[in-house]
């Protein structure tokens, strides 16, 4: 295989978060200690800079194959290289008032490798590359989970993640070598060949399907594999569980996506079966269970698991192109409004030292501002116009009306009416209540104003002007297919 320069550009933004790390890690040596929190503005800086820089080698409407083929460039992976970068550099600023995480240059290094396998996640186009970059985005993410060792909340969300991520990853991976065994190939492209051929016989190829859907499930926490998400939501560090509900979860669809659509179309009505009872469970368990919870970062975690619900809809109906548009508009629409939650979160739970919800009771005249973002937030989770959410879930109820799948949009409208209830329960908390610290200010830094600043203004521009989203997200979904 010959190297030309051209090779290097669906790797080009892994390689410059591999240089990225060298220079932090050599900050984290040279610079004194009390200037250790500079290196959460050099990470955040350095991948938007990266964003920056990758701008002019947008893809064309074709994908490419490249590397032998491990590596598939197309517009869909271009975008969640985009969505990977901002959520990454949003965590970073999240958690430079940490000084557990923002003042480490480990912290910093861990973030940076698994946004590099999740953009490999992105773009893989064989089953080696695949599980090396899924493997190369959990191992950082088990010890960020568990970043906190003094913890024993912290560790013990490490370990259980570590624990469940371990047995799915070796059912992820034992579908794949059946996939393999039987094909003769671990590319993806040639592997549907194979199924179409009948050298993988359907109800061989059905058993392979389903035992990736569970390793991928588990990514994503679609019922019943989401027990892990509310112990390690509420023990991680607030910034890494974000970055964990809303990045982390965009590479697994982005997987699941992949694997569905150009690994198994032959089986598409079976697995569009399988995932709207995943759907419906997925929505109506996260939000039922979320009604009873008083810990805002559970109660975050089962919201967290209710999305998933949701984007699966978008799924279902993939075959269409409102379908697979509006997967990946709910994605860019949810990572936004997500990141901003927990940000909120992340920054009101370290001065009031508490993640109770009634510790929230009064914050709308401790701090203006921020009461206000949360409404934003928790507004455009519900999905209440004229925010980011309302416009995703519309795109996603219609994609499902569009296929015929009318009862699956109804019962996503009514979980969407449950949701709805809890989020403004928190809000009631937030501007009808009041106590004792009304007249104490809740202090923020120039990184957490910056952070929600950014991210409640993209939640607003993405629900009110949202014809250019919605037109990149129609040319990422193309390019699926082309």
């Amino acid at each position: 295989m010959s190297l030309n320069p051209s090779m290097f550009i669906p790797v080009l933004p892994q390689i410059l978060l591999l240089a990225l790390g060298i220079v932090i890690l050599f900050l984290d040596v040279l610079l004194p200690r009390e200037q250790h929190r500079y290196l959460g503005w050099v990470a955040a800086v350095g991948m938007v800079v990266i964003m920056l820089a990758i701008l002019p080698f947008m893809p064309q409407e074709q994908f490419q194959l490249t590397w032998g083929g491990m590596v598939r460039f197309d517009w869909m992976s271009y975008t969640f290289w985009m969505l990977f970068l901002f959520g990454a550099a949003v965590t970073a600023l999240l958690a430079m008032d940490y000084p557990e995480l923002g003042e480490r240059g480990s912290f910093y290094l861990l973030l940076i490798a698994s946004t590099i396998g999740m953009m490999f996640m992105a773009s893989a186009g064989d089953l080696v590359m695949l599980y090396l970059s899924i493997e190369t985005v959990s191992i950082p993410l088990y010890i960020l989970a568990g970043f906190f060792v003094r913890s024993d909340e912290s560790t013990e969300a490490g370990f259980k993640y570590l624990l469940f991520g371990a047995m799915t990853s070796a059912i992820l991976l034992y579908g794949f070598s059946l996939l393999y065994g039987f094909s003769g190939t671990t590319d993806l492209h040639q592997i549907v060949l194979g199924i179409v051929q009948g050298k993988v016989s359907l109800p061989l190829a059905f058993t392979s399907m389903m035992l990736v859907l569970v390793g991928l499930s588990f990514k994503v926490s679609v019922v019943p594999f989401h027990f892990w998400a509310p112990d390690v939501y509420q023990g991680a560090p607030t910034p890494v569980a974000g970055f964990l509900s809303t990045a982390s979860k965009a590479a697994g669809f982005a997987v699941l996506i992949r694997i569905l659509f150009i690994v198994f179309p032959i089986l598409g009505n079976q697995w569009a079966i399988v995932l709207a009872a995943l759907s419906v469970a997925t929505m109506t368990l996260g939000n039922l269970v979320a009604l009873a919870q008083r810990n805002i970062k559970r109660l975050l975690a089962y919201s967290s698991i209710a999305h998933a619900g949701y984007i699966l809809i978008g799924v279902v109906s993939g075959f269409s192109e409102l379908g697979m548009v509006s997967v990946v508009y709910y994605l860019v629409a949810y990572l936004m409004t997500n990141l901003a939650a927990f940000g909120i979160v992340s920054a009101f739970g370290r001065v009031a030292g508490s993640d109770d919800m009634t510790a929230y009771y009064g914050l709308s005249r401790r701090s203006p501002g921020l009461a206000l973002a949360m409404l934003v937030a928790f507004l455009s989770l519900a999905g209440m116009p004229p925010f980011a959410g309302f416009v995703a879930k519309v795109f996603i109820f219609a994609a499902a009306v569009g296929v015929g799948q009318i009862w699956l949009a109804v019962v996503g409208v009514l979980n969407s009416i449950i949701g709805l209830y809890y989020y403004l329960t928190v809000m009631k908390y937030v501007y009808l209540y009041r106590s004792e610290n009304d007249d104490q200010p809740v202090p923020l830094s120039g990184s957490f104003k910056l952070a929600l600043g950014v991210l409640v203004a993209g939640i607003v521009v993405i629900g009110v002007l949202f014809s250019p989203w919605f037109n990149w997200a129609s040319v990422a979904a193309r390019s699926m297919f082309f």
